[in-house]
């Protein structure tokens, strides 16, 4: 019942290209980026020797290298890009603001402090146990910021929840500064994870993140016809029998499976979840299905890039990939909004 808001949604706004389009060039990308993150690397490896163990292992060092480093690697950095992106364009749409990314909902902020409480009153260390913990975190928060945006019998709606997620975010980032500036190990170990980095995190860490990122990515394709409707107004949507409690309740869900899962595997990522839906709905328009997909897509190429960077910038010495995102992404982010309005949605 919500197509009819998706094709006023469609007539609305013009499009650079068809989504099938697009979606292709998008997917070309993926494949080249993913191409260059098994191909680069801080260790030398000739591309033709690269492409021999691709499909020869031999037990090799530079072997153990492409099969133990580099290809988990590039499917774990693939599976965040896509997750963030895709948790971005579910805020924006949940929320209507544009600007909104995954972090909105204090999503980071909980995780961060789940890692800090764990290492300084537990005495947790290993990034088997900061996985679970910021996952925790990320979750509990998640679910507290809900409850809060429909206190007092009022229902969750977009500013309520923006509003709700400021004031968590803001309170648990405070308690990290607290936490850290008085516990030096609980600040030697968060310094580290807090930047992100994909360097280390191998299928383990993907068998655990896996599932929840499925689960999510899922969740918020499914949910595309009835943001479409949500992009009208709440009156709209209910008449085009959408139920905004059951909306809202479950685009929660899927945003905290994506970036909980995301940020527990390699920590806090800037600008993914920002940028990348914005890029994506000045590509094909405000339909919500177009833009989670594209942004999937290209929130994975993205991330890849970055990881890329990370490694041969400096090499044979690497840089977390969080610090090169937010760089990449900053300058992105300012040429998209200088270019075109951006408005509520």
């Amino acid at each position: 019942m919500a197509e009819p808001a998706a094709a006023e949604l469609r007539r609305s706004v013009p499009r650079l290209a068809p989504g099938p389009v697009l979606l292709m060039l998008g997917l070309t990308t993926l494949v080249v980026t993913a191409g260059l993150s098994l191909f680069l690397g801080s260790n030398a490896i000739g591309a033709q020797e690269t492409w021999r163990l691709l499909w020869h292992p031999d037990g090799s060092v530079a072997s153990g290298v492409i099969h133990d480093q580099r290809v988990p690697r590039t499917v774990l950095t693939g599976a965040v890009g896509a997750a963030l992106g895709l948790a971005g364009a579910l805020m924006q749409a949940l929320t209507r603001n544009p600007l909104a990314e995954p972090g909105l909902l204090g999503i980071n902020a909980g995780a961060s402090l789940a890692v800090v409480l764990a290492v300084a009153v537990a005495g947790v260390s290993g990034l088997w146990f900061y996985l679970w913990f910021a996952f925790l975190g990320a979750a509990v928060t998640a679910v507290a910021v809900y409850l809060l945006a429909g206190v007092g019998h009022a229902s969750a709606t977009p500013v309520r929840l923006a509003l709700a997620g400021v004031a968590v975010t803001a309170a648990l980032t405070a308690l990290v500064q607290a936490v850290i500036l008085t516990d030096q190990v609980a600040f030697n170990e968060f310094r580290f994870w807090v930047v992100g980095s994909t360097e280390g995190r191998g299928w383990d860490v993907l068998q655990v993140v896996g599932p929840f990122l499925l689960a999510g990515a899922a969740l918020a394709l499914l949910l595309g016809p009835a943001l479409n409707a949500l992009a009208l107004g709440d009156d709209t949507a209910q008449a085009l029998g959408v139920r905004l409690a059951r909306v809202r309740t479950a685009s929660m869900l899927a945003a905290t499976l994506l970036c909980g899962a995301a940020t527990a595997a390699v920590g806090p990522i800037a600008f993914v979840g920002l940028a990348v839906p914005l890029a994506a709905r000045g590509m094909v328009g405000p339909d919500q299905r177009w833009i989670g997909v594209l942004s999937l897509v290209l929130g994975a190429a993205w991330l890849m890039v970055a990881d890329v960077l990370s490694r041969i910038v400096i090499a044979p010495q690497e840089v977390q990939v969080g610090v090169v995102a937010a760089l990449l992404g900053a300058p992105v982010f300012v040429a998209i909004v200088s270019r075109r309005r951006v408005v509520a949605l």
